[in-house]
């Protein structure tokens, strides 16, 4: 009943931010109203069998031995796309897979089973008439940074499970202020004013900036430059975090598509966190996707990484990791789709539960699982 509610609620605030101010305006603003969603579920199986039933370092999909439903996911917005408009989107969530961190909670608060549901994105949008139109958005968005999404009805990644450098190099969420202008076909600038990592309330003064470059130089090859600082840690507002990514992506033969993601952080020291109290962090890595879409039904999806994290800021353990991944895609009817998986991780380290709890840890872990989301 409380999650009834709830929607109710979010579908009011929803027809409000989109500029209702009459009663006889509400069926000409509820027309212009899109409805989407998005299902995903899976089995995962963790091959080193750890009594712990956990996949680990999978912050996404970390239950293992277990059926799962990921994410189910509706979303409403009204677009917005010429100059003067104003539109909203929101993304109501529920699903036992994405991390706490995330929510739109308030920092430090005990977290019960409802929190499963959330408002994953929440935003009011504008276009100001300035130049070719400078888009504008407030509010919880889904981050710029990193190569791969949180899944939805407009976006999924090639591979099922998210790769270590999505995990642990970048946030997920933002609140905010985005801007956003199209220079032309080649460049467009996106500019933001954040509270922070995963932060819906700030939990410092200061705030953080992100700018991000997107630019396709030739048909169908897209660069993006993204750069993100500002202070992170709890109640300090001078030790800045920052990272760097670059993602390359270009299609060849028009099957064959080619991704690449680097990142580079680092971060000054942060006395309330025992790995890194006495010194700054820094943390990088690269991965490499490899998509054949052998027909419009079937695909194959490789990808390759690698992830060093020199201080355990990141992982808790200063370890460098690898990763390889196999997805095939089946697409069985339109909105349909099937990806079952295998992947193998790495460490230099003994981190990977194997066995019973009282068991030492491994150096390697490796995992199959079958994802099978539907969206509309």
């Amino acid at each position: 009943m409380n999650k009834l509610k709830i929607f109710a609620v979010v579908s009011i605030l929803c027809l409000s931010f989109s500029g209702i101010s009459r009663a006889e305006d509400a069926p000409n603003i509820i027309k212009d109203i899109k409805v989407n969603g998005f299902v995903s579920t899976s089995y995962n199986h963790n091959l080193n069998d750890p009594d712990t039933r956990k996949v680990n370092y999978r912050p996404f999909n970390e239950n293992a031995n277990s059926f799962n439903l990921d994410v189910a996911e509706l979303v409403f917005q009204k677009e917005a796309a010429e100059a003067g408009d104003i539109g909203f989107r929101t993304d109501i969530m529920y699903g036992y897979t994405i991390p706490k961190a995330i929510r739109s909670t308030w920092p430090g608060v005990t977290q019960s089973a409802d929190d499963d549901f959330d408002i994953q994105q929440a935003y009011v949008r504008y276009v100001a008439p300035i130049g070719n139109g400078l888009t504008l958005d407030m509010g919880k968005c889904i981050t710029e940074m990193g190569a791969e999404v949180i899944e939805g009805y407009d976006a999924w990644n090639y591979n099922y499970s998210r790769s270590l450098l999505f995990y642990y190099t970048i946030p997920f969420t933002h609140t905010g202020l985005r801007g956003t202008y199209k220079f032309n076909d080649v460049a467009t600038l996106t500019g933001e004013i954040l509270n922070g990592w995963d932060n819906v309330i700030d939990n410092n003064k200061g705030k953080s900036y992100c700018a991000h470059l997107m630019l396709m130089p030739v048909s169908n090859t897209m660069i993006n430059l993204k750069y993100m600082g500002g202070p992170e840690q709890t109640n300090n507002d001078t030790n800045n975090r920052s990272v760097f990514d670059v993602n390359l992506t270009a299609t060849l033969f028009e099957r064959l598509t080619l991704n690449f993601d680097y990142v580079n952080g680092s971060e000054q020291k942060d006395p309330n966190n025992v790995v890194t109290a006495n010194g700054d962090s820094k943390w990088s890595g690269l991965a490499g996707v490899v998509r054949y879409a052998a027909s419009d039904r079937y695909a194959i999806n490789i990808r390759g990484e690698t992830f060093k994290d020199e201080d355990g800021a990141r992982t808790g353990t200063k370890q460098d990791m690898w990763e390889v991944t196999v997805t095939p895609e089946f697409t069985v009817k339109k909105n349909l789709v099937i990806r079952p998986e295998y992947r193998y991780d790495v460490s230099d380290k003994e981190v990977f539960d194997k066995g019973k709890t009282t068991d030492p840890k491994v150096k390697n872990q490796s995992t199959v699982a079958v994802n099978v989301f539907f969206y509309f």
